[in-house]
Parts: C-alpha cells; sequence; structure tokens
C-alpha cells in the first residue's frame, strides 16, 4: 500500500516536472517568435520610413518645380504687361504730340475768325447805314412812313388770309358734308346688317333631317367631293355640324335651298351617292321645281279668278311661293292684297277684277329672273306692259310706291291696300331688302366676265363662288379673275366685314367603253 502510494507521488512528481518543462520549452519559443516578429516588423517599419521620405521627397521637388513655371509664367506676364504699357505710352505721347498741333492749329483759326468776324460787324454797320438810307429815300419817293406802309401791308395780307381762310372752310365744310354722308350710309347699312341678322338668318336657311348620323358621311363623300358637287350645282351652302341628326341649307335664294333640299332628300331616299348621280338628280329636281312654280301660279289664278294671264306673269307668281318681303311670304301678301283690292274697289264702284289683277301683279318685280338697277315697282310695271296687260294695271303697279304719277283709281287703292296688308300688326318683320340686292349684284358683278359659267354668293354673301369654263380660261387667268373681281367689289360695293372670292376651274375627261 505504501508502495503504491509512492509510486503515485512519484508519478505525480514525474508529470508535474513533465509540464514545468513543456512550459519552459514553450515559453523559449515564444519568446524567440516574439523577437523574430518584432525584428520583422523594425525591419518593414525601416522600409516605409524610407519609402515615405523617397515620397516626400519626389512631392517636394515636384511642388518646387510647378512653383518655378508658375513664377517663370507669371514673370512672362508682368514682361507682356509692362510691354504693353510702354506701347500705349508711345501712343499717348504721339497723341499729346497732335492735340498740340490741333491746339496750335484752332488758335491760328480762331484768330482768323475773330479777324472775319470784325470785318462781318464792320460790313453789317455799312449795310445797316446803306438800309436806313434806302428806307428814307423810298420814304421821300412814297409819301409814307415805314410805319404807314406797313400798316397797309400788313391790311392788305389780312384781307387776303381772310378770303384764302374763307375758300379753305368752304372746301373743308363741303369734304365734311361728302364725308358725313358716306360715314352715314355706311353707318345705316352697317346698322341694317346687324339688325337683320337674325331674320336673315331665319329667311335663308333650312334645315335637313336625317334618319341616323351615318349618312352625314356619305353625303359628305370621299374627300368631301359629293358635297362639293352639290354645292357647285345649286349654289347652296352644305353647313354639317355637330347638329344631331340635321344638316343646314344656307343660301339668301329660297329656289336653290328647295332644289338642294330635294335633291338631298331625293339622294338619301335612293341611297345612290355620287358626282354623276348628284348631276342627274339636280337636274331632274330643278325641272320638277320649275313645274311645281307654275303649278303654284295656276293654282293662285283659279283660287282669284284671274284669267288670261301670260304664262311668263303666271311663272312669276309662283315664283313668289319662294320669296318672302320683310318676313311675311310674298305670295300670301300678293293674294291679300289682291282679295283687299276687289273689295275697296266694289265699295268704290269700280271694276273689282282689274283691281284684283293689280293687287297680284303689284310685287312682281321682286321676282324677275335678271336683277336690273330699277326699283321693283318700276320694273314690274315694264314686265306687264311687256306681257300686254291693261294701262291702269301697268299704271297701278308702278305708282303703289309713288315712284310714278298716278293716273287711275286703281294705283291708289293697290297703293292703300299694300300698306294695309304690311302694316297689319304681325305681317310683317323689320328685314334689309337691300340685303338680297346685294347678294343679286355680287353674281350678277361676277357673270359680267367672259368665260364664267355660275356665279353663287354663300355664307350671307361673306364668300362668291365662279365656276369658269376650263377650255375658255387658263388656271393663271383664273387666278386674275379672282383678283380683278376681288378690286371691282371694293370699289363699287359698300358692304360690312369682307367677301372672299373663290374661282373654280374644273377639267373633266369623259370617254365611253362599248
Amino acid at each position: 500500500m505504501l508502495n503504491i502510494l509512492i509510486y503515485v507521488i512519484i508519478a505525480i512528481a514525474a508529470c508535474g516536472l513533465g509540464v514545468w518543462l513543456a512550459t519552459t520549452k514553450l515559453r523559449s519559443t515564444l519568446t524567440k517568435k516574439s523577437q523574430d516578429m518584432i525584428k520583422d516588423a523594425e525591419e518593414k517599419a525601416e522600409i516605409m520610413k524610407k519609402e515615405k521620405m523617397l515620397q516626400a521627397k519626389e512631392k517636394f521637388l515636384q511642388m518646387k518645380s510647378d512653383n518655378e513655371k508658375e513664377c517663370r509664367e507669371r514673370t512672362n506676364k508682368v514682361a507682356q504687361n509692362e510691354q504693353k504699357l510702354r506701347q500705349k505710352e508711345q501712343a499717348f505721347n504721339k497723341e499729346v504730340e497732335e492735340l498740340k498741333k490741333k491746339t496750335a492749329e484752332f488758335n491760328a483759326a480762331k484768330e482768323s475768325l475773330k479777324k472775319q468776324a470784325d470785318k462781318l460787324v464792320l460790313r453789317q454797320q455799312e449795310v445797316e447805314k446803306a438800309y436806313q438810307e434806302s428806307i428814307l429815300k423810298l420814304e421821300q419817293i412814297a409819301g409814307l412812313s415805314a410805319e404807314e406802309a406797313k400798316a397797309q401791308l400788313v391790311e392788305t395780307l389780312t384781307e387776303e388770309a381772310k378770303s384764302d381762310a374763307m375758300g379753305k372752310i368752304m372746301e373743308i365744310v363741303e369734304e365734311a358734308k361728302m364725308t358725313a354722308n358716306q360715314q352715314a350710309k355706311k353707318i345705316v347699312i352697317e346698322s341694317i346688317q346687324r339688325t337683320a341678322a337674325e331674320t336673315a338668318i331665319e329667311n335663308t336657311v333650312s334645315v335637313f333631317n336625317l334618319e341616323n348620323e351615318e349618312i352625314k358621311g356619305r353625303i359628305i363623300g370621299r374627300e368631301g367631293r359629293n358635297i362639293r358637287t352639290l354645292e357647285n350645282l345649286t349654289g347652296v351652302e352644305v353647313i354639317i355640324d355637330d347638329s344631331p341628326d340635321a344638316i343646314l341649307l344656307s343660301c339668301f335664294d329660297p329656289i336653290r335651298r328647295e332644289i338642294a333640299r330635294l335633291s338631298l332628300h331625293k339622294l338619301v331616299t335612293d341611297g345612290r351617292i355620287h358626282p354623276a348621280r348628284i348631276e342627274e338628280i339636280v337636274a331632274k329636281t330643278k325641272k320638277q321645281v320649275e313645274q311645281e312654280v307654275m303649278e303654284a301660279g295656276k293654282r293662285v289664278c283659279i283660287d282669284l279668278g284671274i284669267v288670261n294671264l301670260h304664262h311668263e306673269l303666271v311663272r312669276m307668281v309662283g315664283k313668289m311661293k319662294f320669296r318672302s318681303s320683310y318676313g311675311q311670304n310674298l305670295l300670301q301678301h300678293s293674294r291679300e292684297v289682291a282679295n283687299l283690292c276687289a273689295t275697296m274697289a266694289a265699295e268704290l264702284g269700280l271694276n273689282p277684277k282689274i283691281a284684283k289683277r293689280a293687287g297680284l301683279l303689284h310685287d312682281i318685280g321682286k321676282v324677275p329672273d335678271d336683277e336690273p338697277e330699277l326699283p321693283h315697282a318700276i320694273h314690274g310695271m315694264k314686265l306687264a306692259e311687256k306681257y300686254k296687260e291693261k294701262q291702269e294695271i301697268c299704271n297701278a303697279i308702278g305708282a303703289h310706291h309713288d315712284e310714278i304719277e298716278m293716273t287711275s283709281l286703281y294705283a291708289p287703292i293697290v297703293q292703300v291696300c299694300d300698306a294695309i296688308s304690311g302694316a297689319r300688326p304681325g305681317a310683317r318683320r323689320e328685314v334689309v331688302e337691300a340685303y338680297i340686292n346685294r347678294l343679286n349684284k355680287l353674281e350678277e358683278m361676277a357673270m359680267s366676265y367672259n368665260g364664267v359659267v355660275k356665279t353663287y354668293a354663300i355664307q350671307a354673301g361673306r364668300e362668291l363662288r365662279v365656276i369658269v369654263a376650263a377650255d375658255k380660261i387658263s388656271d393663271a387667268e383664273a387666278n386674275q379673275l379672282s383678283l380683278d373681281l376681288s378690286r371691282k367689289i371694293q370699289t363699287e360695293m359698300v358692304f360690312p366685314g369682307m367677301i372672299k372670292v373663290t374661282v373654280i376651274r374644273e377639267t373633266r375627261a369623259v370617254n365611253y367603253a362599248k
């Protein structure tokens, strides 16, 4: 047991000794390694120190070189500036020398001018003395003093000035009167045009109703050729806007509007809408409207019991159906006047048939095929004479607005009945009669040129479309025609705003395949 304990103690001692020896060896090894590491670190630090010193030295040298370069540049600039200053100084010295020379020349010229001024003063004194002597001689010769002569001269000049001023005043007054008349007419026309806008729209626009919006595209056609063809053939402006299921037809001539409306109705009903078909339908519609005009005239004559009326007068009576006078339908107005004339003539013991005939025809001058520069009463009288109406009827037509002297009792009857029909409450609205005349004059003015086939005034007279024959007028001549016509309108007519003149020249090539 003791031995075992001894062995254990010896083993423990041996272990402790081994551990100590190992610890000592390890410590020795670690010490050596740390010394090596310290040595290596010192060597590396020495190398880095040398490298940093080399870098610092190189940087110092570079900075020194840059500084020297900058100093050289500054030195060069200073030298250049000094050179410029020396040049400026030389130029300044040169200018100073020139200024001294000019100063000397100026002083010399000043002395010369002073001498000349002294001479002029002496000369002026001599002239003044001679002038006073001449005045004394003139006073002695004329027997008048200078003041008296001056007074007479002033009086004479005053009289002449008064005479000239009076003539000038008269010229200014005459010119003012002419200008005032022109301005007054211009103001009146513009006022009439503006106040007639509402009525003009009502009397120059028709509404064509559509079943659906898709038909608008077919009416317009490819690139608008259908609508252009319809406008050129009828002279009516076709307005297609955002109005639902409706197209507006605008024209001052109601017959043209009716032709355009009926043509559109036939085209939409038929379904075939293209330029050739439009031409065919418009031609047929014109014949139909002409027949309708004749039928309307015959029906009125039958209703009133008027017989043996010339067929041209019957046609003009039928055209009254499409005309309005101050907002009152012209045919209804004429029928009313005819009935009033018959009643009044019967009361006065005159022939009611003659009075009725004169009453029906009294406004026939408002619907002629041509538009002469005559009042409608005078033109109506000439038409009645042309178609062999009785003298008392012709006189009644021509005198119902006092353009000629009344020679029969039927004339005052027609005049009074016309006033009664137009003056009764609600019969008429104020519409400018000159509005229609102006549009007709526009078309007639364009028709006076050679090569013009058709003319249409559209957009309430703001545009004039002129269709010319392609074989008679070239493109260059068409441009010249547009310019000449616009100048003629500007010089011969008075109108508000502007009028656009459009000349249309169309060339067609037609062949037939057999």
